[in-house]
C-alpha cells in the first residue's frame, strides 16, 4: 500500500493568489493525508470553495485500484446523503411557485399513504416538513436505505402503499430517515409532473453547468468514475454499483470536483442577504435551506479540537453555531463504495469539500479541521457587515456624548427610554469616572456593525482602551437605545 503514501497532486490555479490560504496548506494537506493513510482510503479529491468559485484542489490515491487510474477534479464520486441538499432545494423552489406547502399533509401529495394509521392516538398528520427536517417519526434506517437505492418506482409504491411502521410521533424528535427523503423524492415527481431526477437536472444541474452530474451511475464513462471498496478481511472488495431508482433522492447523486464546486459556491452566494446575485433558485430561497425544524441537537464538532455544537437540520443541510467557526452548513455522505462531507461557512464565504472512494469512510474530521486552519490563517474570517447610515449617524452622536462628557448632549438621538433608564445626572458622573481613569480617548475608530442597528467599538487612550456597544431603536429616524461603555479588560 505504499501508493497510499504517495500524494498525486493536481492543483488548480487559485482565483486570487492568497496568502492566507497558501499558508494554511501544509497543514490541511498533511491532516488529509493522515486520515486517508488511518482509514485505508483507496482515493480522494478535496478542495476549497468561495462564491466566486473553487479557490483550490488536491487529488490523492487512485480511482480503481485494478486499473491504477489516479483521481482527478474530473474523476466521478457517489456523494451519498449529500444529495439530500438538491432535494431539499427542489422542494422549497416548489413552495416557492405555490405548488405545495411546507405544513401540507403528506397524503396529499402521495396519495399511497392515505391509509395509513397514525403512530399514536394523538399524532398529527405527518407533514412534507416533518420530512424535511427528519422529524417523520421514522426509524433510522442507515445503512437499509443505502441498499434501496435501486428500487423501482412501482416497488417503492407498493411499500407505501402497504404502511410503514414508525418509531415515534411525527414532530416530536429528529431521527435521520433515508425513508423520509425518497418520499420527497416522491413528492417532487407528483408536483412537479416530472420524474425527480429530470426535475433536478432541468432546474439545478443544467443551470449551473454542471454537465457531468447525474443520477445513473452507468452513465459515467468507466475510465473516470472512482470504483467504491470496502476493505474486508484484509483486502479491498468492490461495492456493487447500485442503480439509480426510487431512494434516488435521499443519495444517488454522481459528480465530479469540478461540478460540485459549482453547486458550493452557488449556495454560498447567497450570503449575505441584500447582495445582488442570479441563480437557478432565489438568493432568499437557498437561505431557507437553514432553516431548521424539530428540537436542536447537541453535537461534538468532528476531529481533534472540541467544541459542542448545537445543530439543528434544515433542507438537505444540518446547521449548527460552532465555537469557533460561527454559522456552519453541512452534511456527510455515506455509501456502499463512498463518502464524503461538505461544509460551508456562510458568513466567511468559504465551503469545504472531501470526496473518498470507501464505504462509510466519512473525512469529516479533515474537512473540519481544515477549516479551523483557515479561519485562523484568517483566510474564513467572517466577512464585515456594512454600517448602516443609521448606525454611522448614531456613532457619530456616541463621539459627542463622549467628548462633552454627557448623555444630554445630543436628545434628539436619544431613544425615549435612555433618560428613563438612567437620569442625565448618572450619565455626567460614569462619563467623568471613566475620563479619569482613561484620560484622551481617540474616537476615530470605526464602528463594527453586528446588524444594520447594532454596532461595536473600541477606542484606543491614554491610559487603556474603552470597549463600546450601541442598539438603535426600531425608530425611523436614528435613536440610541442603549449605549454601553466599559474599560477593556474589566
Amino acid at each position: 500500500m505504499r501508493w497510499l503514501l504517495l500524494l498525486l497532486l493536481l492543483l488548480a490555479a487559485p482565483l486570487h493568489a492568497d496568502p492566507r490560504l497558501e499558508a494554511a496548506l501544509p497543514g490541511i494537506r498533511q491532516g488529509f493525508a493522515d486520515w486517508m493513510r488511518d482509514n485505508r482510503v483507496p482515493g480522494l479529491v478535496w478542495g476549497i470553495v468561495t462564491p466566486e468559485g473553487l479557490a483550490h484542489v488536491e487529488t490523492a490515491g487512485v480511482a480503481d485500484l485494478e486499473a491504477r487510474t489516479p483521481v482527478s477534479p474530473d474523476t466521478a464520486f457517489r456523494i451519498a446523503s449529500m444529495s439530500k441538499a438538491f432535494t431539499g432545494l427542489s422542494i422549497l423552489m416548489l413552495r416557492d411557485e405555490g405548488r405545495l406547502r411546507l405544513e401540507d399533509p403528506v397524503a396529499l401529495h402521495i396519495p399511497e399513504t392515505r391509509g395509513w394509521a397514525p403512530a399514536t392516538p394523538d399524532s398529527p398528520a405527518l407533514t412534507v416538513a416533518d420530512l424535511l427536517h427528519h422529524t417523520a417519526g421514522f426509524v433510522t434506517d442507515d445503512p437499509w436505505g443505502d441498499r434501496q437505492q435501486p428500487m423501482p418506482e412501482a416497488e417503492f409504491s407498493r411499500l407505501l402503499a402497504a404502511g410503514v411502521p414508525a418509531t415515534r410521533a411525527p414532530g416530536t424528535a429528529f431521527e435521520y430517515a433515508n425513508l423520509g427523503y425518497a418520499m420527497l423524492g416522491r413528492i417532487v415527481t407528483n408536483v412537479s409532473g416530472r420524474p425527480y431526477q429530470a426535475f433536478v437536472a432541468d432546474r439545478l444541474f443544467r443551470p449551473l453547468g454542471m454537465t457531468a452530474t447525474g443520477y445513473d451511475v452507468t452513465a459515467v464513462p468507466r475510465a473516470r468514475l472512482a470504483r467504491g471498496y470496502r476493505f474486508e478481511g484484509g483486502r479491498w472488495l468492490a461495492e456493487p454499483e447500485m442503480a439509480d431508482g426510487a431512494f434516488g433522492a435521499m443519495g444517488g447523486v454522481v459528480t465530479t470536483a469540478r461540478d460540485y464546486v459549482k453547486w458550493m459556491a452557488f449556495l454560498l452566494g447567497a450570503w449575505p442577504a441584500g447582495e445582488p446575485g442570479s441563480g437557478p433558485a432565489a438568493r432568499a430561497t437557498v437561505r431557507a435551506m437553514a432553516a431548521t425544524g424539530g428540537p436542536p441537537q447537541a453535537r461534538p464538532r468532528p476531529g481533534r479540537e472540541p467544541c459542542r455544537m448545537a445543530a439543528g437540520y434544515g433542507a438537505g443541510l444540518l446547521v449548527a453555531e460552532d465555537c469557533d467557526l460561527g454559522k456552519a452548513l453541512f452534511h456527510g455522505g455515506g455509501y456502499p463504495g463512498y463518502g464524503s462531507h461538505m461544509l460551508l461557512l456562510p458568513e466567511a464565504g468559504v465551503g469545504l469539500f472531501a470526496l473518498a472512494n470507501r464505504t462509510y469512510a466519512g473525512p469529516a474530521a479533515p474537512v473540519w479541521e481544515a477549516a479551523l486552519a483557515l479561519r485562523r490563517s484568517g483566510f474564513a474570517s467572517p466577512r464585515p457587515l456594512p454600517v448602516s447610515p443609521a448606525l454611522a449617524t448614531a456613532y457619530a452622536g456616541a463621539a459627542r456624548i463622549w467628548a462633552e462628557g454627557r448623555i444630554d448632549a445630543e436628545p434628539d438621538l436619544l431613544a425615549m427610554n435612555m433618560p428613563m433608564d438612567r437620569s442625565a445626572e448618572l450619565w455626567r458622573s460614569e462619563l467623568a469616572r471613566l475620563r479619569a481613569e482613561l484620560g484622551q480617548c481617540d474616537t476615530s475608530a470605526p464602528v463594527v456593525a453586528t446588524g444594520a442597528l447594532s454596532g461595536r467599538f473600541q477606542w484606543a487612550c491614554d491610559f487603556g482602551r474603552l470597549d463600546g456597544q450601541l442598539l438603535l431603536a426600531p425608530t425611523r429616524r436614528p435613536q440610541i437605545q442603549a449605549l454601553r461603555l466599559a474599560i477593556a479588560g474589566r
